[in-house]
C-alpha cells in the first residue's frame, strides 16, 4: 500500500486579510440566509395566491423568485471565493436570517406587505456589510451588494405601488 499524501489547498492571497475575508463571509452568509428566506416566501406566495389580482401576482412572484434563485448562487459562490463554506441548511439560515417565515396562507394584499418587508430587510442586510467591504477594499463584493440593493429596493417599490389606493 502506498502512502497517500494529504494535499492542502494553497493559501488565499487576493489582497484581503484572512480576518476581513471572514467578516465579509459572515455578512454574506446573513445575506444568503435572508435571500433564501425571501426566495422561499416568494415561491410559496406564487403557489398560494388567490383573489382578483391572482394572475398579476402569480406572474410577478414567479419573476421575483426566479431572479432571487439566481442570486443565491452568486452570493454563495462569493463566500466560497473568499475561502469560507457557504451555509446551506435551513438550520443555518434560521440562525442568521433577519426575516421571519410567514405561517399559513395570507390574503394577497398581506402577501405583498410581507414581501415588501422582506425585500427591505434583505436590502438592509446587504447595506450593513458595506463598511466592512469598503475597509477591506473588496470591490467584487461591493459590486455584488450594489446589484442586490438595486434589485431589492426596486422590487420593494414595485410591490408597495400595488398597495396604494
Amino acid at each position: 500500500m502506498m502512502n497517500a499524501k494529504k494535499v492542502t489547498a494553497p493559501s488565499i492571497n487576493i489582497g484581503i486579510s484572512a480576518e476581513a475575508r471572514e467578516k465579509i463571509a459572515q455578512g454574506l452568509s446573513a445575506l444568503l440566509a435572508d435571500s433564501y428566506t425571501l426566495y422561499l416566501m416568494t415561491h410559496n406566495f406564487h403557489w398560494n395566491v388567490t383573489g382578483p389580482m391572482f394572475n398579476t401576482l402569480h406572474l410577478m412572484f414567479m419573476g421575483q423568485y426566479t431572479e432571487q434563485w439566481t442570486a443565491l448562487d452568486v452570493i454563495a459562490e462569493r463566500i466560497r471565493a473568499l475561502g469560507h463554506p457557504a451555509p446551506g441548511t435551513y438550520k443555518e439560515f434560521v440562525k442568521v436570517a433577519s426575516i421571519q417565515e410567514v405561517e399559513g396562507v395570507p390574503r394577497a394584499t398581506d402577501m405583498i406587505r410581507h414581501l415588501v418587508a422582506a425585500q427591505e430587510a434583505t436590502a438592509r442586510t446587504a447595506r450593513e456589510l458595506f463598511p466592512v467591504v469598503d475597509a477591506a477594499n473588496d470591490q467584487p463584493t461591493a459590486d455584488l451588494l450594489t446589484q442586490r440593493l438595486e434589485v431589492h429596493e426596486k422590487t420593494a417599490w414595485m410591490l408597495r405601488s400595488l398597495l396604494e389606493e
